[in-house]
């Protein structure tokens, strides 16, 4: 791969996006989330949560616009690049709920390969419940237990951010790719 694809990954309210937004601060290229987006568009139209309502339509766009944020990632002039969530979360957040899906999804997984995989562990003191999640924070671990397995199983080794200051958890972050 000739760029770094760096990706933060955890459960819902680890502090994914805060570190994206101070890595943005401090000038690094950065790609946000995209389900938050995609579940208020949905409910613009009516649909108060379609992951609960539509998980494999809600999966199918969060993989689209995912594989879209690689491509793109791919012709940023930067050489390194984060993303907050990969591919591979769609799959976990899936096998969470229980819902088979199509072979493709996994296919992609094992296409479009990230360079580096930090994963930010539960911290219930910066855990914020919102109208875009809609997880308690025991459900947010189930999730993180989801999240390791899947992507231990398409071959990535997890590196753990401490919990600390937004600034440490960035020099922790920096220091290992």
């Amino acid at each position: 791969m000739s760029k770094e694809i760096v990706i933060l990954i955890g459960g819902p309210g680890t502090g994914k996006s805060t570190l994206i937004a101070a890595l943005v601060a401090q000038g690094y290229c950065c790609y946000p989330e995209i389900s938050r987006e995609v579940t208020l568009e949905a409910q613009k139209q009516g649909v108060e949560q379609l992951f609960l309502e539509q998980p494999l339509l809600f999966s199918e766009l969060l993989l689209e616009g995912r594989k879209k944020q690689f491509l793109d990632a791919q012709k940023e002039p930067h050489s390194m690049v984060f993303m907050d969530r990969g591919l591979p979360d769609v799959l976990a957040y899936l096998n969470y709920i229980g819902t088979d899906y199509p072979k493709e999804f996994d296919s992609l997984c094992k296409e479009f390969r990230y360079s580096k995989v930090f994963i930010l562990p539960p911290w219930p003191e910066i855990y914020v419940q919102d109208q875009a999640r809609y997880e308690n924070f025991q459900q947010a671990l189930q999730i993180q237990e989801h999240l390791i397995t899947t992507y231990q199983t398409y071959g990535y080794q997890l590196l753990e951010v401490p919990k600390d200051t937004v600034d440490n958890r960035i020099l922790f972050i920096l220091d290992r790719i």
